[in-house]
């Protein structure tokens, strides 16, 4: 016996309920642009929250890293190495005849 010839399968067949959670829009025209504005002003607002978050994130971290700086002593802050050095001269090229 198949599932697909059961009669309870076909109350709730698959053609019926394809629909089901589709979204929809709605067919009245100004109820449409209604929710057509709604969803550019919630795309707006996020992206507003979104820009205004992102500045107060990289200001926190700038912060952090002054704060960060004041308490390091100078030689840390300076970022030197100790080290010899040596001054290498120019090389000299070999005149062309």
């Amino acid at each position: 016996m198949s599932i697909f010839r059961n009669p309870l399968f076909t109350r709730f067949n698959r053609v019926r309920f394809a629909s089901f959670g589709a979204p929809r829009r709605p067919r009245h025209p100004f109820l449409r642009l209604a929710l057509g504005l709604v969803g550019v002003a919630l795309l707006i607002a996020l992206l507003f929250v979104s820009v205004f978050v992102g500045i107060a994130m990289l200001a926190a971290g700038m912060l952090f890293r002054l704060f960060r700086q004041r308490r390091a002593p100078m030689a840390a802050r300076a970022g030197s190495i100790d080290a010899d050095y040596r001054v290498v001269g120019k090389a000299q090229l070999p005149l062309a005849h």
